[in-house]
């Protein structure tokens, strides 16, 4: 090989390392994205909710009558028994003050009451009167009937004589007790309020006295000391701590799908352990709730019982603070992937999927939602890499460096 020759293999060596080391400078580096490789598992559908348990059956103790409510013993939390345990104390209301206007009036109608009483005695004995008259009449033409002086006729007109005279004493009689009655109630409306709270006007009073509906525990106390209340005023609640069940509100769209029988964990309680609910009802309405960052929901109430012995939820009260999820699929072997890993393009879901280094776009369909994790019932098979957090600037093609990432649920 002459020298020229040689000078231009050397030229030419050094023209393709130039190339080459231009094509290297210049060409896309591959983009570092988060990977995981998708594999079969187990895979658990969950609502969740804060929720507050309650006692089944409360019962609330009202006061029967107006009246003074006597200094009630009891404290919250203490255990009362059905129908021995006395959980109220109510005297009867007292007479009002009169104003002397009204006394004046009350007086009046006392004289008036008398008046009309001493009437009503003049009325009886004139009726008493004409019924002794009436009966001596009667006795007389019946004498003369029977030597045959009188005819039958004038027997009749004093037998009616006699009946309509004993009817007038009837009824005069009837008077005199309703003008007593009427002086009675006058009075009763000068009467003053008893000197000692524990006693009326005529000595001590029978108090009303409300023992317990129930067996349980006084849950709550409305009015415990001395106070005068009106009828139909709530004065304490009772129930049983031990029969609690759990009320929580769920988005009305998540509400449809629960159904009664559902199981449901419950958390957040404080104890050691989760305990097992089922789910007893839905209820059929909604209400609006103001969620913390201020968003109206429409929120729907789900109501659970406790599984298990009442032991295991020992200290449970009412209206405790719990978190209730309600299971709804599990499964053992799904393919899922994080939301994150998904996106919507020409109203499809995509996901980017490597493939020797290199991102290739897919279009997968998906099912049911468990947390952070969707399931994929179509376009994935296991054991495929996919990018669990696709960045903005990667497209279909291009190629990456793969660094691996946790699967969350």
């Amino acid at each position: 090989m002459n020298m020229i020759t040689r000078r231009w293999l050397l030229w030419g060596l050094v023209g393709v390392a130039v190339v080459t080391a231009l094509v290297l400078a210049f060409r896309p580096r591959a983009l570092a994205v988060e990977t995981l490789t998708v594999t079969p598992g187990p895979f658990r559908v969950a609502l969740e909710s804060e929720g507050m348990t309650r006692i089944r059956d409360v019962f609330t103790v009202s006061a029967p009558v107006a009246g003074r409510l006597l200094r009630n013993p009891l404290e919250v939390g203490d255990v009362v028994i059905q129908g021995t345990t006395v959980v109220v104390t109510v005297q009867p209301a007292d007479a009002a003050f009169l104003d002397p206007r009204t006394l004046a009036e009350s007086r009046a109608d006392v004289e008036a009451a008398l008046s009309e009483r001493q009437l009503a005695e003049a009325e009886r004995t004139r009726a008493e009167a004409e019924r002794a008259f009436a009966e001596t009449e009667l006795a007389r033409v019946r004498t003369l009937f029977e030597r045959g002086s009188v005819p039958q006729r004038a027997v009749d007109d004093a037998e009616r004589i006699f009946r309509t005279a004993d009817a007038a004493l009837a009824a005069a009689l009837a008077a005199v007790d309703a003008r007593t009655y009427q002086v009675a109630r006058a009075r009763a409306r000068l009467m003053a309020p008893a000197a000692d709270p524990a006693s009326g006007p005529d000595g001590p009073c029978d108090c009303l006295e409300l023992r317990a509906p129930v067996d349980g525990r006084v849950l709550r106390m409305f009015q415990k000391s001395e106070a005068v209340v009106a009828a139909g005023t709530p004065l304490l609640e009772i129930g049983d701590p031990t029969d609690l069940e759990i009320v929580a509100d769920f988005l009305s769209e998540e509400a449809v799908r629960i159904m009664p029988g559902q199981r449901a964990e419950i958390s957040g309680w404080g104890g050691d352990a989760e305990l097992e609910a089922r789910v007893r009802r839905v209820e059929p309405f909604g209400f609006t709730k103001v969620s913390a960052l201020g968003i109206e929901e429409q929120r729907v109430n789900v109501v659970l019982d406790i599984d298990g012995p009442a032991t295991a939820q020992q200290g449970l009260g009412h209206g405790y603070r719990v978190v209730a999820r309600v299971i709804g699929r599990e499964a053992d072997d799904v393919l899922s992937v994080p939301v994150t890993a998904l996106f919507r393009q020409a109203g499809a879901w995509q996901i980017f999927v490597v493939e020797a280094g290199v991102a290739r776009q897919r279009e997968v369909r998906v099912g049911q939602r468990a947390g952070l994790a969707v399931e994929v019932t179509d376009g994935l098979a296991a054991g495929e890499v996919v990018v669990a957090n696709p960045p903005e600037a990667l497209a279909a093609g291009v190629r990456v460096t793969p660094r691996k990432a946790e699967q969350r649920s």
